[in-house]
């Protein structure tokens, strides 16, 4: 392993469970990143990779991607995260998070009050009142503001931890530098207690054991991706796809991303997502990093 933070097994349900509770969802927009269309949809062909990633071609088609992040409020465990959007470094200087080499690679435009402390703050929320943070993975849009939130439990499949620590992580877009801390990591292990199936899905755990927000595996994007779904109030249900899903239109057209850990695993957990849907169609859904959807989301659900 190339780091040195050791994450224990988490031991559900976490503290703070209220019977019949639901929850607020507040989107935040922590910045945006410039990527080829293709990124999105992979293109076919011999040399689809290169194509797609731009090589030797100009940046005119590229598309701005929202890479957010997710407050949720829950009347006992209190103020939860979903992923920590980008550090409020990148604002300033991208290389600080991503280093120096991704910095020149990748253009990200954000602000100062994007930052997901701002954001909080904006809302009257210290964010040392964070008690828990879900990561729907490492990936480093992801994980880049991890270290703004020390006293956080921080929630993340065993297997991507793993995969995300392993000595070969740069190559498979993690940056272990990002989230390398000795804070409260704890890990899910979907393949034990008190793991079970929900709805359309195989794998899932209830995070406080009240119903309110339940983590479901969505491996395929990496290998230990997961998805959230929330209670909200009047009988509404919200799930945050993460990346399992980057736009919407993946879910309703099997549209295939350019970058996969694992094609098999996501096709399987895209068919989970749709069958999802389609046993509550009122459900909102969120998908990862969806420019057209991103505009139309309301401040908050409750």
């Amino acid at each position: 392993m190339s780091v040195s933070a050791d994450p224990r097994p988490a031991e559900l349900p976490l503290p703070g469970g209220v019977e019949g509770a639901t929850v607020r969802l507040h989107p935040l927009l922590t910045g945006e990143v410039l990527a080829p269309p293709a990124l999105l949809e992979r293109p076919s062909g011999r040399l689809a990779v290169p194509r797609a990633l731009g090589l030797g071609r100009s940046r005119e088609d590229w598309v701005w991607l929202p890479i957010p992040a997710f407050l949720v409020e829950h009347p006992g465990a209190g103020v939860v995260l979903v992923d920590t959007g980008l550090h409020p470094s990148v604002a300033i200087d991208p290389a600080q998070s991503f280093g120096s080499l991704a910095a020149r690679m990748t253009e990200v435009r954000m602000s100062p009050e994007q930052a997901v402390p701002e954001q909080l703050r904006a809302r009257g929320i210290d964010p040392a009142a964070v008690s828990t943070v879900i990561m729907t993975h490492l990936h480093a849009d992801h994980a880049s503001g991890v270290s703004e939130l020390p006293g956080a439990t921080l929630v993340v499949d065993r297997r991507e931890w793993e995969s995300a620590s392993a000595r070969n992580a740069a190559k498979r877009g993690y940056r272990p530098a990002q989230f390398d801390y000795g804070f409260d990591w704890r890990t899910i292990d979907y393949d034990a207690e008190p793991v079970d199936s929900f709805a359309s899905f195989a794998h899932g755990v209830d995070l406080f054991g009240d119903g309110s927000i339940r983590l479901l595996a969505t491996p395929g994007h990496t290998l230990g991706h997961q998805s959230v779904l929330l209670r909200l109030g009047g009988g509404g249900e919200a799930l945050l796809t993460g990346d399992a899903a980057y736009e919407r239109r993946a879910i309703d057209r099997d549209v295939r991303p350019l970058l996969l850990h694992d094609e098999h695993l996501y096709w399987r957990s895209l068919r989970e997502i749709r069958r999802y849907l389609g046993q509550t169609p009122g459900a909102l859904v969120i998908a990862g990093h969806d420019r057209e959807q991103w505009p139309q989301l309301s401040a908050v659900y409750a």
